[in-house]
């Protein structure tokens, strides 16, 4: 942690030639001269298209000027720093820094009225890292790269070297790039040990490729920003979470097997879950999306977005479900926040006015892919009321002890709300606002606690409202950004700044522009599954392109496998979904978090710690039977042949069914962990 010669700790405001430097803890926060100020301020004119959750997004710069004159008033608790264009000029923003909470507060107030853009510097170093930013999946430190934030489609393939995107761009306007998420946050946190929050939903851009500063874009004047600092990036990520609020632990039920993600109507999730408990596999639930329907575009199988059981497809459900449930297997939907207009769904919200409209006051339509939808407006307050009710009746009492509450990113900012608040600035805030109505209708139910939902779109609030994120759409391939790999670096971003609960469709989902889902994939997915909150299975986007769990012997018997390891370790996972809920250590973790000391673990983004005594390195590229782990000094345990590593890089075997796993020689669970070899 960098120190001052002041030595003081809280809040220092240090007078320094032609300006000033803020500190929190002795840690350098803020610093400002005139020739190298820390404040912009600006006018820009944007324009953005969306196609389909993906959004083209254009900023013409009118105007960005420096603040580099300021005026300084106060003592050591609340300091008032007025900035001004020119020397004894007018003010142009004030700003209020106090300590608040322990935290440093930074207030900000715009004198003109035209400001719509504003870039802050935060004091940096050519050595330090940078994690957060919401859920990022190409880049776990985020050093040298700029990150727009703005919830989204991800995209296809998010590379734009790779054939499958460039595919996705020229026919689809998809492709997607190496920041695009469903879960961007203005928060990040720095190896100086301190977090820095910015409160504003509006667009924002932060950019980390400077040696000496970081620089915060945003298109608007923001609130507040927070900083806070610890001793440990355990007790950070605690601060991380007091501030934005905990999930809650997971429903016991999760931890009795897999829940197979199957499609196509009764008989067939029958036949199917006959086959796998047939061959020994845990199952802990059955996950059929297209419960309330489907419908084929040339995407794929989409689902009929009307959320009430649709008997055709699925006959005598209403008897199956209890009856699942009794043998310990419970059933699982799907919802979004958007109504198809051949149902009766969005023709009673159209009636109640319940959905957000057009600027000529009509019916806004949204097109998800050659279907449209209402928009369901969570800035009305009846609204929020019907659309609990519709899950509440439809889904909890129907039976549904969960599902993916997908979506969340494709509000358009062209839209008109209830509340009046220009959309683009609605856009963002739009995923908490969809976790709020499914976290509300399931503790208004009293079901807390035995239900799960899981969503892939987020920002900031979203912690305490979402019980399980899921990494969103990835594609069926062995790509680094956007395939098997990219779930890790998304698990441990989304875990630095709240979300700790963790997992992703095994096997991917997106099959387009000839990615087809192998064997092998499926496999290896499955066994990083198996070291995750959930094991959840999907059949993805075209499944006749994709194999599936069930299509041979092996397949099925290695998914036997895998889910009696992950129901036997059920005891510790319990225990560090538990960690999460009390204290918001994420349960998948960076090496560092508990390595500190260990310059190499924080460049480390395809491992991870599976809370502090197993230490995972999936396999995430094919044709490999030995892989190399890198372990951060201690006693480490190869699982499957017994041998102790002390630490540093090694290659082990790593056949299929035998990923490279390790636990802490001298872990309170040891004897757990030492059955999974026999399994």
């Amino acid at each position: 942690m960098a120190e001052t010669t002041t030595g003081i700790r809280g809040l220092y405001v240090e007078l320094i030639e032609d300006g000033f430097e803020v500190f929190l803890n002795r840690v350098p926060i803020l610093r400002h001269t005139i020739q190298s100020p820390m404040l912009f301020i600006g006018q820009g004119e944007e324009t953005i298209e969306m196609y389909r959750g993906n959004f083209d997004i254009k900023d013409y710069v009118i105007e960005r000027t420096p603040l580099r004159y300021t005026n300084i008033e106060g003592n050591d608790n609340v300091y008032r720093i007025d900035f001004a264009k020119f020397e004894n000029g007018k003010v142009a923003l004030s700003l209020v820094i106090k300590e608040e909470d322990k935290r440093l507060k930074v207030e900000y107030k715009k004198m003109d009225s035209s400001i719509n853009r504003f870039w802050l510097r935060i004091a940096a170093d050519k050595k330090e890292k940078v994690y957060g930013c919401g859920e990022q999946l190409s880049y776990f430190n985020l050093r040298g790269k700029n990150f727009p934030l703005w919830t989204s489609e991800p995209g296809v393939g998010r590379n734009k070297k790779t054939h499958v995107t460039w595919q996705a761009d020229v026919l689809d306007r998809a492709g997607g790039d190496y920041y695009n998420t469903n879960f961007p946050q203005p928060t990040f946190i720095s190896t100086k040990k301190y977090y820095c929050h910015v409160e504003t939903t509006a667009y924002a851009d932060f950019d980390f490729r400077n040696d000496d500063f970081h620089e915060l874009q945003i298109w608007e004047v923001p609130e507040y920003m927070l900083f806070e600092t610890a001793a440990t990036y355990v007790e950070l990520v605690e601060k991380i979470t007091n501030l934005f609020g905990r999930q809650p632990e997971l429903p016991d039920w999760v931890y009795n097997g897999v829940v197979l993600g199957i499609q196509g109507g009764t008989s067939v999730v029958e036949e199917k879950l006959a086959k796998a408990l047939g061959k020994g596999m845990k199952i802990s639930g059955v996950w059929c999306q297209d419960w309330q329907g489907k419908r084929i575009t040339s995407f794929g199988k989409r689902l009929m977005w009307n959320w009430k059981w649709n008997e055709n497809e699925y006959p005598g459900l209403d008897k199956k479900i209890p009856e699942w449930k009794e043998n310990g297997i419970r059933f699982l939907g799907y919802i979004n926040p958007y109504v198809a207009i051949e149902g009766h769904l969005f023709k009673e919200a159209n009636e109640y006015g319940y959905l957000a409209l057009n600027a000529e006051g009509e019916t806004y339509f949204v097109d998800f892919g050659e279907f449209h939808c209402g928009v369901v407006d969570f800035t009305n307050e009846e609204a929020c009321k019907w659309y609990k009710q519709v899950i509440k009746e439809n889904m909890i009492d129907f039976g549904l002890d969960g599902w993916m509450a997908d979506f969340g990113e494709y509000l358009p900012t062209d839209v008109v709300l209830k509340n009046g608040v220009d959309a683009k600035v609605m856009h963002n805030a739009w995923p908490t606002m969809w976790a709020k109505i499914n976290y509300e209708a399931v503790s208004e139910a009293g079901k807390l606690g035995e239900v799960v939902y899981f969503m892939r779109a987020g920002y900031t609030g979203v912690q305490k409202y979402c019980t399980l994120l899921w990494g969103g759409d990835q594609s069926v391939d062995w790509s680094l950004d956007d395939g098997l790999a990219s779930v890790i670096p998304a698990a441990l971003s989304s875990g630095m700044i709240g979300c700790g609960l963790h997992h992703s469709d095994i096997g991917g989902y997106t099959s387009l522009h000839g990615n087809k889902r192998s064997k092998e994939l499926l496999m290896r997915w499955a066994e990083m599954g198996t070291f995750t909150p959930m094991m959840r299975t999907h059949e993805g986007n075209r499944p006749d392109d994709c194999f599936q769990f069930d299509d041979d012997d092996e397949s099925l018997e290695h998914l036997a496998r895998m889910t009696n390891i992950y129901v036997t370790l059920a005891p510790y996972t319990k225990a560090i979904v538990k960690e999460n809920a009390e204290s918001g250590i994420p349960v998948q973790r960076p090496l560092f978090m508990h390595y500190e000391e260990d310059e190499k673990a924080y460049d480390i983004q395809y491992q991870y710690l599976f809370g502090k005594d197993l230490l995972i390195a999936p396999v995430h590229q094919e044709n490999q039977t030995e892989w190399e782990v890198y372990l951060p000094k201690d006693r480490w345990i190869h699982v499957w042949s017994g041998e102790e590593y002390n630490g540093g890089t090694i290659t082990v075997q790593a056949p299929i069914g035998y990923p490279p796993v390790f636990y802490r020689e001298n872990s309170e669970w040891k004897e757990l962990f030492s059955q999974l070899v026999q399994i």
